[in-house]
C-alpha cells in the first residue's frame, strides 16, 4: 500500500558517493530530516547483498524530505561545513509532488484542464478533447506533472496570456511542462533554464514528445545566451526567488509579464518585497498553502 501525504513538502537532493552516503544521511537526520532515501545516480544495478551487508552505488543521490516550512538555508549552511561535503557540495531543493508516492501516481495522473484552452495529459492516455491545446507529458518520477498547486497556478496564468510571437523563459524548467505549454499556447521561442542536467534532458524528451523540440532551448545557467524575454515564469522556491531576483528580472524586458511560484502563503510578502521595486504587482493568488505572485516589469 502507499501512503498519501496531505501537507506541503520539499526535498533536498545531494550528490554523494558510496563512501559519503551514510554520513550525509546522518547529517540530514541531525537537522531534523524525517525521511532519507538513497537513489542510484547512474542506473547501476546492485545485486542482493549478503546478510548484514549494506551496499550503495558508486554514485548515489541522497534525498532528504522536509516539511515545506523548514528552514532550508539552515540545512544548507550546516551541510556545507561537514567534512564529507566541503570538497564537493552539489544539491538541489525542490517541491515534492503532493500526491501518492512511488509509481502509484502514474495510475492517478489523469488529463487535467488548466484555464480555458489548456490540458495536460499523461502520454500513455487518450486526450479527452483533441481540439484543445494538449500538452502530452511523461515526467519521470523526479519532475512535475502539473498537479502540484504551484504548477497549476502557473499553467492557468499562461493560459490567460496572449503568447503569440512571444519569447518565454521557464526558469527552473524541471519536466519542461510550463515551457511546452507556452509553446502550445502560441509562444514563438521558449528558453528553459535549470541547474539540473537531468531536468534539461526531461524537458527535451517531453518537447520531442509534443513535437515542439525546435522551439524549446534548454540551458544550464552558466551556458545561457543573452536575451530579453517577454514573459518570465519561475516556479522554484522562495529562497532562490529571493536570492536570484536580479538575475530573474535581468532576463525580462520592460513591460514583460512575470509569474513567481513555489512560495508558501507565509513567504509571499517576503518574496514580493524583492520584486516590487521593478515590478507592478497584482494581488497574490493562492491555492491551498501555495501562492503565485504576478505582475508587469516597470
Amino acid at each position: 500500500s502507499y501512503t498519501r501525504i496531505n501537507m506541503a513538502w520539499i526535498q533536498i537532493r545531494i550528490r554523494a558517493t558510496e563512501a559519503t552516503a551514510d554520513a550525509i544521511s546522518d547529517h540530514l537526520m541531525d537537522v531534523g530530516c524525517p525521511s532519507v532515501t538513497f537513489m542510484d545516480t547512474k542506473d547501476t544495478p546492485i545485486f542482493e547483498p549478503q546478510p548484514g551487508e549494506v551496499k550503495y552505488w558508486a554514485e548515489t543521490t541522497v534525498i532528504g524530505l522536509f516539511e515545506a516550512t523548514h528552514d532550508m538555508q539552515a540545512v544548507v549552511d550546516y551541510l556545507q561545513v561537514q567534512p564529507e561535503l566541503q570538497q564537493q557540495f552539489h544539491y538541489k531543493i525542490e517541491q515534492l509532488e503532493d500526491k501518492d508516492w512511488e509509481r502509484e501516481w502514474m495510475k492517478n495522473f489523469k488529463p487535467i484542464q488548466f484555464g480555458e484552452r489548456l490540458w495536460v495529459c499523461p502520454s500513455w492516455q487518450e486526450v479527452p478533447d483533441p481540439s484543445a491545446v494538449n500538452v502530452m507529458l511523461d515526467p519521470g518520477l523526479a519532475f512535475g506533472t502539473g498537479t502540484h498547486a504551484t504548477a497549476a497556478l502557473c499553467l492557468r496564468w499562461l493560459d490567460s496570456l496572449d503568447l503569440s510571437g512571444k519569447t518565454v523563459v521557464d526558469f527552473g524548467c524541471g519536466s519542461g511542462i510550463l515551457g511546452i505549454a507556452a509553446i502550445k499556447l502560441g509562444a514563438k521561442r521558449v528558453i528553459g533554464i535549470d541547474i539540473d542536467q537531468q531536468a534539461l534532458d526531461a524537458s527535451r524528451d517531453n518537447a520531442q514528445r509534443n513535437g515542439v523540440a525546435d522551439q524549446l532551448e534548454v540551458y544550464l545557467p552558466e551556458n545561457q545566451p543573452d536575451f530579453a524575454a517577454d514573459v518570465m515564469v519561475a516556479n522554484i522556491l522562495a529562497q532562490p526567488l529571493r536570492e536570484l531576483n536580479e538575475v530573474i528580472l535581468g532576463l525580462l524586458k520592460s513591460g514583460g509579464n512575470i509569474a513567481l511560484s513555489g512560495v508558501l502563503e507565509e513567504q509571499a510578502q517576503s518574496v514580493a518585497s524583492f520584486y516590487e521595486h521593478q515590478v507592478n504587482l497584482d494581488p497574490i493568488a493562492q491555492e491551498g498553502e501555495w501562492v503565485r505572485i504576478i505582475g508587469v516589469k516597470k
